[in-house]
């Protein structure tokens, strides 16, 4: 968790970051109903932006259009500086795509699948064998000779993600990426992620896990009933009227706490760790806090329970509505 002081003390770069994925105005009816009602959101270079919202809000919807599967009613699609609807062909070139439910050839193992679509993409036979070792390494499943029809669901979604990355895409679209993985698994999807951001690459993650979308993602697109109703850090969209727990460990003797919404602190014995009661998300404030006072720190996150309760209060408030 040491990445949160790394986040938190960052300063942002002088340099315009290029939307990467702009949607606007996008719309999709079935018969009649919006499934998405003019739908605006953009991606940036480096960015991880988690797709939220309960069953129905519309996002499995919103990742067909962006991807090219289906047609929007209404809307503009731009990739990567394409639009979708006028240049199909090269919007998807600049897309590693992720479905739901991934489908490879069953009669082939993980490197034959992978160099398959290696080809369709046109790469060069040095450079897809390169890529195509790198990522079975990545993924975890270098050396795996079992043919892709026996494979477990978390086997697939590991090469689902290789395939995604296969051809260095600008752009990932990821629908529900973590589903069948067991902890190590998502451990690795985690670190792949990252590392694919660090690299300049815009991701739009669809899940409803919101305490894995609060760990992985850079900013929150939350969806209710086809539109969009709060987009924003984790910590803009939260409702402040559900309490967050944030606990924090440190190397050494914790300070006092008496940040701006605080309610309470209970500490361990020892003094190194602590128990937060907030209205918001303190932790940059925490971190930058213990930087300032020389006391290392050796976690600092939010309670996965309380925050997926801020959630669905934001959830169940737009739903009334």
């Amino acid at each position: 968790m040491l990445r949160i002081v790394r986040e938190c003390s960052i300063k942002q770069p002088a340099f315009i970051l290029l939307n990467m994925i702009e949607l606007t105005d996008l719309t999709k009816r079935y018969n009649g109903v919006p499934a998405v009602d003019n739908l605006s959101l953009t991606v940036r270079e480096g960015e991880i932006v988690g797709l939220l919202g309960p069953n129905g809000a519309g996002k499995s919807t919103t990742i067909l259009m962006t991807t090219g599967l289906i047609e929007p009613d209404g809307g503009v699609i731009t990739i990567d500086g394409h639009i979708m609807q006028k240049n199909p062909l090269l919007a998807k070139a600049k897309i590693g795509y992720m479905p739901e439910d991934v489908g490879f050839y069953p009669g082939l193992n993980a490197a034959e699948n992978l160099d398959y679509f290696g080809r369709l993409y046109g790469m060069e036979t040095e450079r897809r064998k390169r890529r195509i070792d790198e990522l079975l390494v990545t993924v975890g499943l270098d050396g795996v000779l079992t043919l892709v029809g026996g494979y477990s669901k978390g086997m697939r979604q590991r090469l689902g993600l290789a395939k995604a990355l296969l051809n260095e895409p600008p752009v990932i679209i990821l629908d529900e990426p973590t589903a069948n993985l067991d902890p190590v698994g998502v451990s690795d999807y985690r670190r792949i992620v990252r590392e694919a951001a660090a690299d300049g690459a815009a991701l739009l993650v669809s899940s409803h896990i919101l305490s894995e979308m609060s760990v992985i993602c850079t900013r929150i697109a939350l969806l209710s009933r086809g539109k969009l109703v709060a987009d924003g850090t984790w910590q803009e969209i939260s409702d402040h009227g559900s309490d967050l727990i944030v606990r924090v460990e440190g190397r050494i003797p914790l300070p006092e706490f008496s940040l701006d919404g605080i309610g309470s602190v209970s500490y361990t014995p020892d003094r190194k760790g602590a128990v937060i009661v907030t209205s918001r998300d303190i932790r940059c404030e925490i971190a930058d806090l213990l930087a300032s006072e020389g006391i290392p720190l050796q976690n600092l996150q939010i309670d996965a329970g309380s925050a997926e309760e801020a959630l669905l209060q934001r959830f169940r408030k737009e739903a009334e509505a």
